[in-house]
Protein backbone atom coordinates (compact mmCIF):
# COMPACT_ATOMS: atom_id res chain seq x y z
CA UNK A 1 0.00 0.00 0.00
CA UNK A 2 1.63 2.98 -0.97
CA UNK A 3 0.52 6.74 -0.18
CA UNK A 4 -2.00 7.21 -3.01
CA UNK A 5 -3.40 4.51 -1.09
CA UNK A 6 -3.76 5.59 2.42
CA UNK A 7 -6.82 7.52 2.06
CA UNK A 8 -8.78 4.56 1.03
CA UNK A 9 -7.65 2.14 3.56
CA UNK A 10 -8.34 4.09 6.23
CA UNK A 11 -11.73 3.25 5.93
CA UNK A 12 -11.04 -0.57 6.29
CA UNK A 13 -10.79 -2.91 8.91
CA UNK A 14 -7.59 -3.42 11.29
CA UNK A 15 -6.63 -7.13 9.89
CA UNK A 16 -7.47 -5.69 5.95
CA UNK A 17 -4.93 -2.91 6.19
CA UNK A 18 -2.34 -5.42 7.46
CA UNK A 19 -2.84 -7.73 5.26
CA UNK A 20 -2.39 -5.18 2.28
CA UNK A 21 0.55 -3.77 4.12
CA UNK A 22 2.31 -6.82 2.94
CA UNK A 23 2.85 -4.77 -0.72
CA UNK A 24 3.37 -8.31 -2.68
CA UNK A 25 6.06 -9.45 0.06
CA UNK A 26 5.97 -12.86 1.61
CA UNK A 27 5.71 -12.93 5.58
CA UNK A 28 8.64 -15.32 6.12
CA UNK A 29 9.88 -13.71 9.33
CA UNK A 30 9.05 -15.44 12.44
CA UNK A 31 8.66 -14.10 16.11
CA UNK A 32 12.05 -16.00 16.95
CA UNK A 33 13.89 -14.35 14.13
CA UNK A 34 12.29 -10.70 14.54
CA UNK A 35 13.53 -10.78 18.51
CA UNK A 36 17.25 -11.25 17.15
CA UNK A 37 16.72 -9.25 14.64
CA UNK A 38 15.89 -6.75 17.07
CA UNK A 39 18.35 -7.48 19.55
CA UNK A 40 21.60 -7.53 16.96
CA UNK A 41 20.17 -4.34 15.49
CA UNK A 42 20.98 -2.77 19.06
CA UNK A 43 24.78 -4.31 19.23
CA UNK A 44 27.19 -3.84 16.65
CA UNK A 45 30.85 -2.53 16.19
CA UNK A 46 30.04 0.57 18.28
CA UNK A 47 30.07 -1.30 21.78
CA UNK A 48 32.79 -3.89 20.60
CA UNK A 49 35.09 -1.38 18.89
CA UNK A 50 33.40 2.31 19.85
CA UNK A 51 33.18 2.04 23.35
CA UNK A 52 36.99 2.49 23.74
CA UNK A 53 37.19 5.80 22.27
CA UNK A 54 34.00 6.99 24.69
CA UNK A 55 35.29 5.35 27.63
CA UNK A 56 38.89 7.43 27.09
CA UNK A 57 36.87 10.56 26.81
CA UNK A 58 34.40 10.10 30.06
CA UNK A 59 35.59 7.08 32.03
CA UNK A 60 32.57 5.62 34.25
CA UNK A 61 30.43 8.37 33.32
CA UNK A 62 29.94 6.49 29.70
CA UNK A 63 27.33 4.23 31.85
CA UNK A 64 25.28 7.29 32.33
CA UNK A 65 25.13 8.29 28.67
CA UNK A 66 24.42 4.64 27.42
CA UNK A 67 21.33 4.57 30.23
CA UNK A 68 20.36 8.25 29.43
CA UNK A 69 20.73 7.25 25.36
CA UNK A 70 18.83 3.89 26.14
CA UNK A 71 16.20 5.22 27.41
CA UNK A 72 15.58 7.62 23.95
CA UNK A 73 16.30 4.95 21.90
CA UNK A 74 13.18 2.77 23.55
CA UNK A 75 10.97 6.20 23.65
CA UNK A 76 11.64 6.29 19.67
CA UNK A 77 11.09 2.52 19.40
CA UNK A 78 7.79 3.07 20.93
CA UNK A 79 6.99 5.50 18.57
CA UNK A 80 7.52 3.66 15.77
CA UNK A 81 5.76 0.78 17.02
CA UNK A 82 2.63 2.95 17.26
CA UNK A 83 3.29 3.85 13.78
CA UNK A 84 3.92 0.30 12.63
CA UNK A 85 0.41 -0.96 14.65
CA UNK A 86 -1.48 1.60 12.89
CA UNK A 87 -0.39 0.72 9.54
CA UNK A 88 2.71 -2.10 9.22
CA UNK A 89 4.61 -1.40 5.85
CA UNK A 90 7.49 -2.62 4.52
CA UNK A 91 8.63 1.30 3.60
CA UNK A 92 8.20 2.31 7.41
CA UNK A 93 9.46 5.32 8.45
CA UNK A 94 9.24 6.87 4.69
CA UNK A 95 6.21 5.99 4.67
CA UNK A 96 5.02 7.13 7.50
CA UNK A 97 6.63 10.53 6.93
CA UNK A 98 5.11 10.90 3.40
CA UNK A 99 1.73 10.39 4.90
CA UNK A 100 2.62 12.87 8.30
CA UNK A 101 4.78 15.61 7.06
CA UNK A 102 4.34 15.59 3.14
CA UNK A 103 5.69 13.66 0.00
CA UNK A 104 9.02 16.08 0.10
CA UNK A 105 9.84 14.60 4.03
CA UNK A 106 9.23 11.00 2.51
CA UNK A 107 11.28 11.54 -0.26
CA UNK A 108 14.33 12.70 1.67
CA UNK A 109 13.74 10.24 4.69
CA UNK A 110 13.94 6.88 1.71
CA UNK A 111 16.99 8.04 -0.22
CA UNK A 112 19.02 9.24 3.18
CA UNK A 113 17.93 5.78 4.60
CA UNK A 114 18.98 4.50 1.76
CA UNK A 115 22.02 5.62 1.83
CA UNK A 116 22.97 5.05 5.41
CA UNK A 117 22.79 1.24 4.94
CA UNK A 118 24.79 1.62 1.36
CA UNK A 119 27.51 3.97 3.04
CA UNK A 120 27.35 1.79 5.88
CA UNK A 121 27.45 -1.42 4.42
CA UNK A 122 30.93 -0.17 2.35
CA UNK A 123 32.11 0.35 5.60
CA UNK A 124 31.19 -2.84 7.42
CA UNK A 125 32.41 -5.14 4.35
CA UNK A 126 35.77 -3.69 4.42
CA UNK A 127 35.91 -3.49 8.41
CA UNK A 128 34.97 -7.39 7.76
CA UNK A 129 37.89 -7.65 5.32
CA UNK A 130 40.24 -6.29 7.41
CA UNK A 131 39.56 -8.63 10.66
CA UNK A 132 40.06 -11.77 8.15
CA UNK A 133 43.67 -10.37 7.77
CA UNK A 134 44.09 -11.45 11.61
CA UNK A 135 44.04 -15.40 10.47
CA UNK A 136 44.76 -15.42 6.98
CA UNK A 137 47.24 -13.13 5.09
CA UNK A 138 44.62 -12.94 2.16
CA UNK A 139 43.91 -9.57 -0.05
CA UNK A 140 41.53 -7.79 1.77
CA UNK A 141 39.41 -7.10 -1.57
CA UNK A 142 38.92 -10.76 -2.24
CA UNK A 143 37.29 -11.27 1.24
CA UNK A 144 35.40 -7.80 0.62
CA UNK A 145 34.49 -9.47 -2.62
CA UNK A 146 33.31 -13.14 -1.09
CA UNK A 147 31.51 -11.60 1.52
CA UNK A 148 29.70 -9.09 -0.58
CA UNK A 149 28.13 -11.77 -3.38
CA UNK A 150 27.68 -14.38 -0.08
CA UNK A 151 25.39 -11.84 1.18
CA UNK A 152 23.88 -10.57 -1.68
CA UNK A 153 22.65 -14.39 -2.32
CA UNK A 154 21.59 -15.07 0.59
CA UNK A 155 19.04 -11.93 0.39
CA UNK A 156 17.88 -13.37 -3.01
CA UNK A 157 16.94 -16.70 -1.84
CA UNK A 158 14.51 -15.92 0.50
CA UNK A 159 13.55 -13.42 3.54
CA UNK A 160 13.83 -16.49 5.63
CA UNK A 161 17.25 -16.79 4.84
CA UNK A 162 17.80 -13.46 5.57
CA UNK A 163 16.50 -14.06 8.77
CA UNK A 164 18.34 -16.91 9.86
CA UNK A 165 21.46 -14.94 8.78
CA UNK A 166 20.75 -12.12 11.11
CA UNK A 167 18.94 -14.92 13.87
CA UNK A 168 22.88 -16.74 13.82
CA UNK A 169 24.90 -13.05 13.71
CA UNK A 170 23.17 -12.03 16.37
CA UNK A 171 23.48 -15.27 18.62
CA UNK A 172 27.44 -15.15 18.30
CA UNK A 173 27.11 -11.07 19.80
CA UNK A 174 24.86 -12.11 22.42
CA UNK A 175 26.46 -15.13 23.85
CA UNK A 176 29.80 -12.63 23.35
CA UNK A 177 28.54 -10.00 25.65
CA UNK A 178 26.90 -12.61 28.55
CA UNK A 179 30.73 -14.72 28.42
CA UNK A 180 32.14 -11.38 28.87
CA UNK A 181 29.82 -10.64 32.11
CA UNK A 182 29.93 -13.62 33.70
CA UNK A 183 33.33 -13.97 33.62
CA UNK A 184 33.76 -10.31 34.89
CA UNK A 185 31.15 -11.24 37.77
CA UNK A 186 33.56 -14.08 38.96
CA UNK A 187 36.60 -12.24 38.76
CA UNK A 188 34.64 -10.15 40.83
CA UNK A 189 33.73 -12.65 43.51
CA UNK A 190 35.61 -15.33 43.09
CA UNK A 191 39.17 -13.26 42.50
CA UNK A 192 40.34 -15.81 39.56
CA UNK A 193 42.90 -14.31 36.80
CA UNK A 194 45.90 -12.10 36.83
CA UNK A 195 43.00 -9.04 37.37
CA UNK A 196 41.33 -10.49 40.87
CA UNK A 197 43.15 -8.96 43.07
CA UNK A 198 42.59 -5.35 41.55
CA UNK A 199 38.94 -5.76 40.32
CA UNK A 200 36.20 -4.08 42.41
CA UNK A 201 33.19 -2.17 41.50
CA UNK A 202 35.11 0.91 43.58
CA UNK A 203 37.09 1.33 40.08
CA UNK A 204 33.73 2.80 39.28
CA UNK A 205 34.81 6.02 41.03
CA UNK A 206 37.85 5.41 42.46
CA UNK A 207 40.05 7.08 39.87
CA UNK A 208 39.35 10.29 38.93
CA UNK A 209 35.51 9.79 40.42
CA UNK A 210 32.42 8.84 38.04
CA UNK A 211 32.76 11.74 35.99
CA UNK A 212 36.78 12.09 35.30
CA UNK A 213 36.61 14.74 32.48
CA UNK A 214 33.84 16.24 33.90
CA UNK A 215 29.90 16.46 32.32
CA UNK A 216 31.65 18.17 29.30
CA UNK A 217 33.36 14.69 28.81
CA UNK A 218 30.51 12.90 29.03
CA UNK A 219 28.04 15.05 26.58
CA UNK A 220 31.02 15.07 23.84
CA UNK A 221 30.44 10.89 23.96
CA UNK A 222 26.87 11.66 23.24
CA UNK A 223 27.32 10.81 18.96
CA UNK A 224 29.85 7.98 19.92
CA UNK A 225 26.77 6.64 21.61
CA UNK A 226 24.27 7.16 19.67
CA UNK A 227 26.29 5.84 16.80
CA UNK A 228 26.28 2.39 18.60
CA UNK A 229 22.28 2.23 18.95
CA UNK A 230 21.64 2.95 14.90
CA UNK A 231 20.06 0.16 13.02
CA UNK A 232 17.71 -0.48 15.73
CA UNK A 233 14.99 1.27 14.10
CA UNK A 234 15.95 -2.01 11.08
CA UNK A 235 12.85 -4.12 13.13
CA UNK A 236 10.54 -1.55 11.39
CA UNK A 237 11.64 -2.42 8.02
CA UNK A 238 10.21 -5.72 8.52
CA UNK A 239 6.92 -5.13 8.68
CA UNK A 240 5.80 -6.30 5.58
CA UNK A 241 7.60 -9.46 6.00
CA UNK A 242 6.74 -10.42 9.26
CA UNK A 243 4.41 -12.98 10.80
CA UNK A 244 1.31 -11.95 12.80
CA UNK A 245 3.46 -8.46 13.02
CA UNK A 246 0.29 -7.08 15.19
CA UNK A 247 1.93 -9.83 17.97
CA UNK A 248 5.30 -10.13 16.97
CA UNK A 249 6.96 -6.36 16.62
CA UNK A 250 5.13 -5.25 19.99
CA UNK A 251 7.08 -7.87 21.80
CA UNK A 252 10.45 -6.97 20.36
CA UNK A 253 10.39 -3.13 20.72
CA UNK A 254 8.97 -4.09 24.04
CA UNK A 255 12.72 -5.82 24.86
CA UNK A 256 14.70 -2.71 24.02
CA UNK A 257 15.22 -1.78 27.74
CA UNK A 258 16.34 -5.04 29.29
CA UNK A 259 18.73 -5.41 25.66
CA UNK A 260 20.43 -1.77 26.84
CA UNK A 261 20.54 -2.91 30.55
CA UNK A 262 22.43 -5.70 29.66
CA UNK A 263 24.47 -5.60 26.16
CA UNK A 264 25.18 -1.87 27.25
CA UNK A 265 25.34 -0.64 30.87
CA UNK A 266 25.46 -3.99 32.54
CA UNK A 267 28.44 -4.87 30.17
CA UNK A 268 30.04 -1.51 30.75
CA UNK A 269 29.84 -2.17 34.69
CA UNK A 270 31.87 -5.12 35.05
CA UNK A 271 34.14 -4.48 31.94
CA UNK A 272 35.37 -1.28 34.09
CA UNK A 273 34.80 -2.83 37.72
CA UNK A 274 37.61 -5.19 36.49
CA UNK A 275 39.61 -2.98 34.48
CA UNK A 276 40.16 0.78 35.73
CA UNK A 277 38.59 3.04 32.80
CA UNK A 278 41.67 4.97 32.45
CA UNK A 279 43.51 0.87 31.07
CA UNK A 280 41.05 1.78 27.92
CA UNK A 281 42.43 3.75 24.91
CA UNK A 282 41.10 4.98 21.56
CA UNK A 283 40.74 2.30 18.97
CA UNK A 284 41.44 -0.83 20.88
CA UNK A 285 38.37 -2.90 21.84
CA UNK A 286 37.41 -2.88 25.67
CA UNK A 287 36.57 -6.45 25.57
CA UNK A 288 40.00 -7.40 24.05
CA UNK A 289 41.42 -4.72 26.59
CA UNK A 290 39.78 -6.51 29.32
CA UNK A 291 40.65 -10.44 28.41
CA UNK A 292 44.09 -9.38 28.28
CA UNK A 293 43.85 -7.16 31.96
CA UNK A 294 42.54 -10.70 33.01
CA UNK A 295 45.67 -12.45 31.71
CA UNK A 296 43.36 -14.43 28.86
CA UNK A 297 45.25 -13.92 25.45
CA UNK A 298 42.61 -16.22 23.84
CA UNK A 299 39.92 -13.25 24.74
CA UNK A 300 42.02 -11.42 21.22
CA UNK A 301 40.45 -14.43 19.06
CA UNK A 302 37.63 -14.10 20.06
CA UNK A 303 36.62 -10.59 19.90
CA UNK A 304 38.04 -10.38 16.75
CA UNK A 305 35.62 -13.16 15.19
CA UNK A 306 32.47 -11.10 17.24
CA UNK A 307 33.76 -8.21 15.40
CA UNK A 308 33.72 -9.79 12.22
CA UNK A 309 30.22 -11.52 12.86
CA UNK A 310 28.69 -7.91 13.71
CA UNK A 311 30.47 -6.15 10.28
CA UNK A 312 28.72 -9.06 8.64
CA UNK A 313 25.40 -8.77 10.60
CA UNK A 314 25.57 -4.80 9.61
CA UNK A 315 25.72 -5.38 5.49
CA UNK A 316 23.52 -8.04 5.80
CA UNK A 317 20.96 -5.93 6.80
CA UNK A 318 22.24 -3.38 4.35
CA UNK A 319 21.26 -5.67 1.86
CA UNK A 320 17.74 -6.46 2.87
CA UNK A 321 16.84 -2.53 3.80
CA UNK A 322 18.20 -0.85 0.81
CA UNK A 323 16.05 -3.20 -1.42
CA UNK A 324 13.16 -2.42 0.55
CA UNK A 325 13.47 1.21 0.64
CA UNK A 326 14.04 1.53 -2.86
CA UNK A 327 10.92 -0.39 -4.01
CA UNK A 328 8.97 2.15 -1.19
CA UNK A 329 9.86 5.14 -3.49
CA UNK A 330 9.40 3.42 -6.36
CA UNK A 331 5.62 2.33 -5.64
CA UNK A 332 5.30 5.92 -5.00
CA UNK A 333 7.18 7.12 -8.29
CA UNK A 334 10.09 8.58 -6.53
CA UNK A 335 12.28 6.31 -7.91
CA UNK A 336 12.64 4.13 -11.22
CA UNK A 337 9.89 2.09 -12.23
CA UNK A 338 12.62 -1.07 -12.12
CA UNK A 339 13.03 -0.95 -8.49
CA UNK A 340 9.58 -2.20 -7.50
CA UNK A 341 10.10 -5.68 -9.28
CA UNK A 342 10.00 -8.08 -7.22
CA UNK A 343 11.21 -11.97 -8.00
CA UNK A 344 8.69 -15.23 -7.38
CA UNK A 345 10.02 -15.26 -3.55
CA UNK A 346 8.43 -12.04 -2.98
CA UNK A 347 11.99 -10.18 -3.08
CA UNK A 348 13.03 -7.08 -4.76
CA UNK A 349 15.37 -8.16 -7.17
CA UNK A 350 16.95 -5.02 -8.71
CA UNK A 351 16.74 -2.35 -6.07
CA UNK A 352 18.88 -5.05 -3.85
CA UNK A 353 21.24 -5.46 -6.82
CA UNK A 354 22.17 -1.95 -7.07
CA UNK A 355 22.79 -1.40 -3.53
CA UNK A 356 24.87 -4.46 -3.84
CA UNK A 357 26.84 -3.19 -6.83
CA UNK A 358 27.69 0.54 -5.36
CA UNK A 359 28.72 -1.48 -1.67
CA UNK A 360 31.29 -3.13 -4.01
CA UNK A 361 32.31 0.10 -6.21
CA UNK A 362 32.72 1.41 -2.58
CA UNK A 363 34.93 -0.91 -1.16
CA UNK A 364 36.85 -0.16 -4.65
CA UNK A 365 37.23 3.58 -3.75
CA UNK A 366 38.36 2.42 0.18
CA UNK A 367 40.94 0.34 -1.34
CA UNK A 368 42.23 2.49 -3.97
CA UNK A 369 41.91 6.00 -2.25
CA UNK A 370 41.23 5.25 1.77
CA UNK A 371 41.70 9.17 2.22
CA UNK A 372 39.49 12.51 2.97
CA UNK A 373 36.99 12.39 0.50
CA UNK A 374 35.95 8.52 1.51
CA UNK A 375 35.89 9.10 4.88
CA UNK A 376 33.79 12.29 4.74
CA UNK A 377 30.91 10.12 3.29
CA UNK A 378 31.46 7.62 5.65
CA UNK A 379 30.88 10.60 8.50
CA UNK A 380 27.50 10.91 7.20
CA UNK A 381 25.91 7.06 8.50
CA UNK A 382 25.29 9.27 11.78
CA UNK A 383 23.39 11.92 10.75
CA UNK A 384 21.88 10.27 8.02
CA UNK A 385 20.68 7.55 10.79
CA UNK A 386 19.34 10.32 13.27
CA UNK A 387 17.24 11.48 10.22
CA UNK A 388 15.47 8.52 10.60
CA UNK A 389 14.86 9.00 14.45
CA UNK A 390 13.53 12.62 14.27
CA UNK A 391 11.14 11.45 11.32
CA UNK A 392 9.97 8.84 13.16
CA UNK A 393 9.25 11.03 16.44
CA UNK A 394 7.90 13.49 14.39
CA UNK A 395 5.71 11.58 12.76
CA UNK A 396 4.46 9.78 15.52
CA UNK A 397 3.39 13.58 16.86
CA UNK A 398 1.65 14.08 13.67
CA UNK A 399 -0.49 10.65 13.86
CA UNK A 400 -1.43 11.03 17.52
CA UNK A 401 -2.86 14.22 17.22
CA UNK A 402 -4.86 12.94 14.22
CA UNK A 403 -5.91 9.75 15.77
CA UNK A 404 -6.94 11.76 19.42
CA UNK A 405 -9.48 14.36 16.90
CA UNK A 406 -10.78 11.08 15.79
CA UNK A 407 -9.33 11.51 12.14
CA UNK A 408 -7.77 8.38 12.49
CA UNK A 409 -8.00 5.08 14.04
CA UNK A 410 -6.41 4.67 17.38
CA UNK A 411 -3.48 2.32 17.25
CA UNK A 412 -3.01 -0.76 19.49
CA UNK A 413 0.01 -0.02 21.09
CA UNK A 414 0.31 3.47 22.01
CA UNK A 415 4.09 4.48 23.00
CA UNK A 416 3.60 5.64 26.70
CA UNK A 417 4.07 9.23 28.20
CA UNK A 418 3.94 10.62 24.51
CA UNK A 419 3.71 13.60 23.36
CA UNK A 420 6.11 14.53 26.24
CA UNK A 421 8.39 11.74 25.77
CA UNK A 422 8.78 12.43 21.66
CA UNK A 423 9.65 15.47 22.57
CA UNK A 424 11.88 14.81 25.43
CA UNK A 425 13.54 12.77 22.33
CA UNK A 426 13.41 15.28 19.79
CA UNK A 427 15.38 17.26 22.04
CA UNK A 428 17.32 14.92 23.23
CA UNK A 429 18.87 14.67 19.58
CA UNK A 430 18.79 17.73 19.11
CA UNK A 431 21.80 18.00 22.17
CA UNK A 432 23.26 15.38 20.18
CA UNK A 433 23.49 17.65 16.88
CA UNK A 434 25.34 20.16 19.48
CA UNK A 435 27.64 18.25 20.45
CA UNK A 436 28.90 16.84 16.69
CA UNK A 437 29.50 20.56 15.90
CA UNK A 438 31.33 21.35 18.64
CA UNK A 439 33.70 17.70 18.04
CA UNK A 440 35.96 18.18 15.45
CA UNK A 441 36.12 14.98 14.29
CA UNK A 442 32.10 14.42 14.04
CA UNK A 443 31.58 17.84 12.72
CA UNK A 444 32.50 17.05 8.88
CA UNK A 445 28.90 15.02 9.07
CA UNK A 446 27.31 17.81 9.62
CA UNK A 447 28.84 19.07 6.46
CA UNK A 448 27.91 16.92 4.15
CA UNK A 449 24.56 17.10 5.55
CA UNK A 450 23.20 20.23 3.11
CA UNK A 451 24.86 19.15 -0.14
CA UNK A 452 22.97 15.76 0.14
CA UNK A 453 19.45 17.72 0.73
CA UNK A 454 20.24 20.59 -2.18
CA UNK A 455 20.66 16.84 -4.49
CA UNK A 456 17.32 15.45 -3.05
CA UNK A 457 15.66 18.98 -3.29
CA UNK A 458 16.65 19.28 -6.78
CA UNK A 459 15.99 15.92 -7.64
CA UNK A 460 12.59 15.86 -5.87
CA UNK A 461 11.71 19.04 -8.15
CA UNK A 462 12.86 17.46 -11.24
CA UNK A 463 10.55 13.77 -10.63
CA UNK A 464 7.25 16.22 -9.63
CA UNK A 465 8.07 18.50 -12.68
CA UNK A 466 8.37 15.19 -14.60
CA UNK A 467 4.87 13.83 -12.85
CA UNK A 468 2.64 16.43 -11.98
CA UNK A 469 -0.48 14.06 -11.91
CA UNK A 470 1.58 11.60 -9.45
CA UNK A 471 -0.80 11.94 -5.95
CA UNK A 472 2.67 10.95 -4.13
CA UNK A 473 3.97 14.49 -4.72
CA UNK A 474 0.70 15.76 -3.18
CA UNK A 475 0.51 16.51 0.43
CA UNK A 476 -3.15 15.65 1.84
Amino acid sequence: MTSAQVDKGHAEQEPARAEAAGEGYQRGLGARQIQMIAIGGAIGTGLFLGAGKAIDRAGPSLILAYAIAGLVIFFIMRSLGELLMYRPVSGSFAEYAREFIGPFFGFVTGWTYWLFWVVTGITEVTAAATYMTYWWDIPQWLSALVFTVILYGANLISVKLFGELEFWFSMVKVTAIIGMILICAGVLTLGFSDAGDTATVANLWNDGGFFPEGIGGTLMTLQIVMFAFLAVELVGVTAGESKDPQTVLPKAINTVPWRIAVFYVGALIMILSVVPWSSFKPGVSPFVAAFEQMGLGVGAAIVNFVVLTAALSSCNSGMYSTGRMLRDLALNGQGPKSFTRLTKNGLPLVGTTFSAALMLVGVWINYQWPGEAFNYVVSFATISGMWAWIMILVSQLRYRARADRGELPQSSFRAPGAPFTSWFALAFIGLVIVMMAVDEDARISLYCAPLWALLLGVSYLVLKARNPENTAFVKR
